[in-house]
Parts: C-alpha cells; sequence; structure tokens
C-alpha cells in the first residue's frame, strides 16, 4: 500500500491551520503521515496542531501525525526539515490554510499508482480559495497532459501543493535556500529532471487535489520575489530563452489588457 507524507509548514498560522488539518483528517485513505512542522508559533497553533493530533489518533483512518516545533531560518528551511524526516512512498507540501480538494483525493492519486514502475510525480489541478475556504475559481495556469522540467519555462503549470514527488527522488534534490521566495520552483523543477534522468513518468491524475489560500495581488515582496523568480528561469533554461519569454509574457498581458 502507497504511504503518503504531508508536510504542513507553520507559523502563527491559527487563523487558518483547521482548514488544512480538517482536509487531511476527512482522508477516506490510511496510510498517510501528516507532518507538522512549525517555527515555534507564539499563538494558537501548537495547541490546535495537538488538538488535531488527538483527533487523527482516535479516528478510524489513525493517520500518524507528527509535531515538530523550533525556531527555522525561512520557510524553505522547515520545508526541507519537513523532506528529510518524511517516510512515505510520496511526498508533497501542504502548507497552512491550503487543503485537499475532497475526502477521496489521496485515493484518487494512489489509483493512478503503476506498483511496477511508480511515476516520479503525480500532479493535477488547483482551486484558489479564500481565508474562510471559499472557492474563488480555478487557478490561471492549468497543468499540461503531459509535463516535463521544461515546461515550466511557461511559468509554474503545476501548484507546489498539487505536486506529489517520488520521495526518494525528492530527497536527493534538497532546497536551494539561496532562494527566498522561489526554491520551491527550482525544486520542482530539478526534482523533474531527475525523473527524467531515472526515466521516470509525470503523471497527469486528470483531478482538482489542491485547494490553494489565494495570496495578496501584491506583497511587500513581490518585486523581489519576480526578479528571484528571473534568476531560476536563467539557471534551467538560459538567458536567452528566458528572456524571450518574458517578452512573450508582456506581450500577452498587452494584448488582453482591456480597451
Amino acid at each position: 500500500m502507497i504511504k503518503f507524507t504531508l508536510i504542513t509548514v507553520t507559523y502563527n498560522a491559527a487563523k487558518v491551520f483547521d482548514l488544512t488539518a480538517q482536509s487531511v483528517l476527512q482522508q477516506s485513505y490510511a496510510d498517510v503521515e501528516h507532518l507538522i512542522i512549525d517555527g515555534a508559533s507564539t499563538d494558537e497553533t501548537l495547541q490546535m496542531a495537538n488538538r488535531y493530533k488527538q483527533l487523527s489518533d482516535q479516528a478510524p483512518s489513525r493517520h500518524e501525525v507528527i509535531i515538530l516545533s523550533e525556531p527555522d531560518h525561512g520557510i524553505y528551511d522547515a520545508m526541507q526539515k519537513g523532506l528529510d524526516r518524511a517516510t512515505g512512498d510520496y511526498v508533497c507540501f501542504l502548507n497552512a490554510g491550503d487543503r485537499l480538494a475532497d475526502a477521496d483525493t489521496l485515493l484518487t492519486i494512489a489509483d493512478k499508482i503503476d506498483m511496477e514502475q511508480k511515476p516520479g510525480v503525480l500532479y493535477g489541478d488547483t482551486d484558489l480559495i479564500d481565508e474562510q475556504g471559499n472557492i474563488i475559481g480555478h487557478r490561471r495556469l492549468t497543468p499540461p497532459e503531459h509535463l516535463t522540467w521544461r515546461s515550466f519555462r511557461q511559468g509554474m503549470l503545476v501548484c507546489h501543493q498539487a505536486f506529489y514527488a517520488l520521495t526518494s527522488i525528492a530527497r536527493q534534490e534538497p532546497y536551494d535556500q539561496q532562494f527566498r521566495f522561489s526554491a520551491d520552483v527550482d525544486w520542482c523543477i530539478r526534482v523533474m529532471k531527475r525523473c527524467e534522468q531515472e526515466k521516470r513518468e509525470l503523471k497527469n491524475v486528470h483531478a482538482t487535489v489542491c485547494h490553494y489560500l489565494r495570496e495578496g495581488q501584491t506583497t511587500r515582496n513581490h518585486r523581489a520575489s519576480l526578479r528571484e523568480r528571473f534568476r531560476v528561469m536563467v539557471r534551467h533554461y538560459g538567458l536567452f530563452t528566458t528572456l524571450v519569454m518574458h517578452a512573450w509574457f508582456a506581450l500577452r498581458m498587452i494584448i488582453k489588457k482591456p480597451q
């Protein structure tokens, strides 16, 4: 039986933690390890996590919930701690405020796995939600039928929370923590490159697997994030290709802009 490791990174996430915890607690699939990697929260996050662990221990599925709380050096340091501790066959990052799409999400994904030749990555679609858990709409970027590491030249077509990586491959690609905002993009590309080297399939499960908590359209780190994303693209696709793709993005925005 396939075991999934879900990693949830938290820091003072009491407002949105229950969205995530309840979506995992309700899963019909039994073999789940849920790692809560907390950055020494000072609000009610830890108390909520411990109550969630008690509920999970009493539930029929009895998912294994493991809580680690200590100071970290940022979100990607915390995510790496989770990756280092993962014991499941597949690992996915489901951060505080994000949730699995429905109670059968993990069962749907597990049903797509060929046990003879396990896919390197399983991926699906994503819907956007607000802080109350209301669905706002479908994510603008949608996963292609046939994904490769080259696909991300067009943007992050698969949301990080909808990207289930074979743990044995994922652990070979630690997060590059020189990136403060885009290490997840870089990590996904490197994982897909390794899958290609090992001739592992990247498999579309043809289902919405994640509800992603939409952030604000602009943040104080927005410009720095864009610059960093550019560096990631240059690292993997080269300067010329990256410049051409950005020129195409800009032209497309001009064409779509309402008159």
